[in-house]
């Protein structure tokens, strides 16, 4: 019997290549994606992703959608404690597994454990200690599409917001930045590839620049069989 797991999902590169792995192996049922929103701009959390594209790409993947909605002021209490609420909910139903996109922030895995521990569920973590650059060009080969949505300019150029995420972007990438950007110097959304039943369509939109450092581009929803009526406000 294939084991039940919540999947954390941003929406981007590194957890939808985690979904790949979960697939890959057959040895897992994904009860659900876990999504944090930032309620006050209704968009996905860190990302700046419009929650209505989100839910079209949990809808052309086929899977449950769990959205955790977080104050933009949000403390590590506030997320901590919403996230623990959704999870026993899963556990109740038989959810034993949380896993996670994370590759190499020992720090941040060994914190991720203690919590699900602590609530009786286990941590898995399917492209841990992988190198980087090797994955992100499996992704590329794997035939996932993504566009860099936020960028941290302490890190990368504004030239690189709103980008492809392809072997042209991976080359031009200066040698400090990590290839997934998992040191927080990016973050993706990824509108197709293995699984998707419908490329996730959307325009390019503003560039804007929050915190006097990250760079957010807005992408905005483009009629599909998933569109809908709902309408994201531009805001972040």
């Amino acid at each position: 019997m294939k084991a039940k797991v919540i999947l954390s999902w941003s929406g981007g590169k590194d957890s939808a290549l985690a979904l790949h792995e979960l697939h890959e192996t057959e040895n897992y049922e994904i009860a659900a994606l876990l999504t944090t929103v930032t309620q006050d701009y209704d968009r996905i959390s860190m990302h700046g992703v419009r929650r209505v594209l989100l839910e079209r790409q949990a809808k052309s993947l086929g899977l449950p959608l769990e959205k955790v909605f977080i104050s933009k002021n949000s403390s590590t209490e506030e997320y901590e404690s919403k996230i623990r609420e959704v999870l026993i909910k899963y556990l109740t139903a038989g959810v034993r597994c949380a896993a996670f996109g994370d590759v190499f922030l020992e720090d941040l895995r060994k914190h991720r454990e203690d919590n699900l521990s602590k609530i009786g569920m286990e941590g898995i973590f399917p492209i841990w200690k992988r190198d980087t650059a090797e994955l992100a060009h499996t992704f590329v080969e794997l035939g996932f599409k993504a566009v860099v949505t936020c960028i941290d300019s302490n890190a990368l150029d504004k030239i690189f917001i709103g980008k492809a995420f392809d072997e042209q972007f991976l080359s031009k990438l200066p040698s400090a930045v990590d290839p997934c950007g998992e040191n927080g110097e990016f973050h993706s959304f990824v509108y197709d590839g293995p699984r998707f039943q419908e490329r996730i369509l959307h325009t390019m939109g503003e560039v804007v620049l929050r915190e006097n450092r990250f760079y957010y581009c807005d992408l905005e929803p483009a009629q599909n069989r998933f569109s809908d009526l709902y309408s994201a406000p531009s805001c972040y």
